[in-house]
């Protein structure tokens, strides 16, 4: 008899019991016919359907996948490509940094000659995650509601407002040109 209760902290290695009496569920592990937590968890016994799981204590690290909308700074800038330091993946955000990158060609559905005219180092931008080829995010920005969310003057640093399709700086009055996402400069970063 099974003298475990569901809601019992479990380190990996901890037996849960055997294969006569449970069927191993996620979180688990069987070694010579004995059940074993896999993970740091609390165990769930499913008396019912005859199955043992441990489910994990601390939170999985979200990690930008492709199709994933997320949102950083741009760090860099070239003539054919800007990278990104990922700060939030969907509206999450993360403990840490990922690096993507956004080539010219990726920035919009129209003609781009330079990549200083799409996005500038400072600017947050929001970015679709199109591939992870060789562990690197590669963006795009060429759907309307991506591209820069918020963006900074680069004569004064004051942020830049956008005024019938043009980025222009309230303070110093100098105009600049990014392709701005949809809801520029509304919300939070």
């Amino acid at each position: 008899m099974n003298k475990r209760k569901s809601g019992q902290f479990m380190v990996p290695g901890e037996r849960l019991g055997v294969i006569e009496e449970f069927m191993p569920g996620p979180g688990t592990y069987t070694e010579q016919g004995v059940i074993h937590s896999k993970i740091v968890g609390r165990v769930l016994m499913d008396i019912l359907n005859k199955k043992v799981s441990v489910y994990p204590l601390a939170h999985v690290v979200s990690v930008p996948r492709t199709g994933s909308i997320v949102v950083g700074q741009v760090s860099r800038v070239d003539g054919k490509s800007a990278t990104l330091r990922i700060s939030k993946i969907g509206k999450g955000d993360l403990s840490g940094f990922f690096t993507g990158v956004l080539h010219i060609s990726e920035v919009s559905q129209g003609y781009v000659e330079t990549m200083s005219d799409a996005c500038k180092p400072g600017d947050y931008l929001r970015a679709k995650v199109i591939s992870e080829k060789n562990r690197t995010f590669h963006l795009s920005t060429a759907d309307r509601d991506l591209g820069v969310i918020y963006a900074f003057c680069s004569a004064c640093g004051y942020i830049l407002s956008l005024r019938r399709g043009r980025m222009q700086c309230t303070r110093c009055g100098k105009f600049e040109r990014r392709k701005a996402a949809l809801d520029y400069g509304k919300g939070a970063i």
